[in-house]
C-alpha cells in the first residue's frame, strides 16, 4: 500500500495544532487505508454509495484529540474522542466532518453509518488488527447498501482486509520511524 499526502486542510490544522510527529503519521496511514479501502470496495462493488471524500476527511482526522490528550498517544483511552470532535468544531469543521473522532472508537453504537465504519476499519486494519464484530456490521451495511446476499459480501469483504492486514508491519515500521 502506497502512503498518500493528508490534505492541506488536515496538515494545516495539525500545524496549528503542534501534532507530535508520531501522530501526524499514524493519520496518514489510516488515511491511505482508508483511500485503498475504498479505491478496492469500488472496483469490487462499482454500483456501492457512501461518502468517500467524508471518509478521507474523517481517517485523516479521527485520533486529533489525541494533540491535547497526549497520554493517549502511547496508551488506551478515550478521552480524545470526545476532545477530538470538539475541538474539529472550534476550528470550522462541521458537526458531520467532525463525528469521526468519537465514531471511530464508538462504531457499535447503532447509529452509525457506512462511512463510519469504513473508518473504524481504517484504524484497525491499517496494523493488521482484525475484528471480527467490526468486520461483520460493516458486511452487513455493505450488504445492505448494495441489496445482495451478505455471505457473498462478507467473503470478499474477507479477502480484501486479509491482503490489506498482510502489509502492516511495513506500515507500524514506517509509523515508528
Amino acid at each position: 500500500m502506497k502512503i498518500i499526502d493528508l490534505p492541506n486542510r488536515i496538515t494545516d490544522l495539525l500545524e496549528e495544532l503542534n501534532a507530535p510527529e508520531r501522530l501526524k503519521k499514524h493519520l496518514q496511514i489510516v488515511h491511505s487505508t482508508a483511500h485503498d479501502l475504498i479505491s478496492q470496495f469500488k472496483q469490487k462493488w462499482p454500483l456501492i454509495s457512501f461518502n468517500e471524500e467524508l471518509v478521507l476527511l474523517g481517517a485523516g482526522t479521527h485520533d486529533i484529540g489525541k494533540t491535547e490528550i497526549t497520554s493517549e498517544l502511547f496508551e488506551n483511552g478515550k478521552k480524545h474522542e470526545l476532545r477530538g470532535e470538539q475541538l474539529l468544531i472550534e476550528y470550522g469543521f462541521t458537526e458531520n466532518e467532525a463525528r469521526f473522532a468519537f465514531t471511530h472508537g464508538n462504531w457499535q453504537d447503532e447509529n452509525v453509518k457506512l462511512e463510519d465504519l469504513v473508518v473504524a476499519l481504517a484504524d484497525k486494519v491499517w496494523k493488521g488488527k482484525r475484528v471480527d464484530a467490526l468486520e461483520e456490521k460493516l458486511g452487513q451495511m455493505l450488504a445492505e447498501n448494495l441489496t445482495t446476499d451478505y455471505w457473498e459480501i462478507y467473503t470478499e469483504l474477507d479477502q480484501i482486509l486479509e491482503k490489506l492486514a498482510s502489509g502492516a508491519d511495513e506500515r507500524l515500521t514506517w509509523q515508528g520511524q
